[in-house]
C-alpha cells in the first residue's frame, strides 16, 4: 500500500510539473507585448537603438495636440548569408514618445506561395491561437484607395496584433498596437488634422510672404553685385 501511495503521489507531482511547464510555454508564446525584441510602450531612444537608427531620424507627423512620430526600420540580416528576411520594412509609431504601434510589411517575394493560413500558423507560434477579427484595420494607413482585410487577430487586455491583407499586390501586413493609446491616438490625429486645416490659410500667407522677402533679398544682392559692372 505505501508503494502504491508513493507511485500515485509521484504521478501527481509529475502531472503537476508537466502542467506548469505547458502553462509556462503557453504564457511565453502569448506574449503580445512585443514584436521580436521591440517592446510596445518603449521610448523612442530605446527603439531606435534596437533598430540601429538615430532618434533624430524619426519623422514628426503631428506636433499638437500630441507629439506623433514615426521611425522606419529596414531589417538587416545577421549571421549566415543564406538566411532570408521576410520583413521588407517596419514602421514604429510613437505617441508622446511612447511606442504605440508596430507596422510590419512583408516582402512579397520572400513569402511567395505562402497562404494566409501559413502566415497565421507561423504568427500563432509566437502569439497563441488566432481569434476572429473584431474590427477594421484602420490603424494602418490605406493608400490609393486600397482595400484592406483583417484576416486574424491576437489580443489580450493590453495589446493586439492584426494580420492584414491588402488587395493591391496582394500584400500582407502585421500591425501591433498598445490598446490603451488607441483612443488618445485617434483623437489627437483628428484634432491635428482639424488644426492643420484651420491654420492652413495663415501658414500659406506666411509662406508666400517669406518667399517674397527671400526673393527681395536675393535681388538686392544681385543688384549690388551687378550694378558696378554694368556698361550700357
Amino acid at each position: 500500500m505505501p508503494d502504491c501511495r508513493w507511485t500515485l503521489s509521484r504521478r501527481a507531482v509529475t502531472s503537476s510539473l508537466l502542467f506548469v511547464a505547458v502553462s509556462a510555454g503557453s504564457i511565453f508564446a502569448q506574449d503580445l507585448s512585443r514584436y521580436r525584441d521591440f517592446q510596445l510602450g518603449s521610448d523612442l531612444p530605446s527603439v531606435a537603438k534596437q533598430a540601429g537608427a538615430d532618434p533624430s531620424q524619426a519623422t514628426v507627423i503631428h506636433s499638437r495636440p500630441a507629439l506623433i512620430q514615426k521611425l522606419e526600420w529596414l531589417p538587416r540580416l545577421l549571421g549566415s548569408a543564406s538566411q532570408t528576411e521576410a520583413v521588407k520594412q517596419g514602421v514604429f509609431t510613437f505617441y508622446n514618445g511612447e511606442l504605440f504601434q508596430v507596422t510590419i510589411d512583408y516582402d512579397r517575394y520572400q513569402i511567395a506561395g505562402l497562404t494566409a493560413a501559413d502566415l497565421i500558423e507561423a504568427i500563432s507560434a509566437n502569439y497563441g491561437i488566432a481569434g476572429k477579427p473584431t474590427g477594421a484595420a484602420d490603424v494602418a494607413p490605406v493608400l490609393y484607395g486600397d482595400q484592406q482585410e483583417v484576416l486574424a487577430e491576437w489580443q489580450d487586455a493590453q495589446y493586439r496584433f492584426d494580420l492584414i491583407r491588402a488587395s493591391y499586390g496582394p500584400t500582407f501586413r502585421l500591425v501591433g498596437v498598445l490598446k490603451k493609446l488607441e483612443a488618445p491616438f485617434r483623437a489627437a490625429t483628428v484634432e491635428a488634422v482639424r488644426l492643420d486645416e484651420k491654420e492652413a490659410p495663415q501658414k500659406e500667407a506666411e509662406r508666400v510672404a517669406k518667399a517674397n522677402e527671400s526673393e527681395k533679398v536675393t535681388l538686392e544682392q544681385d543688384r549690388l553685385l551687378n550694378k558696378p559692372k554694368f556698361r550700357p
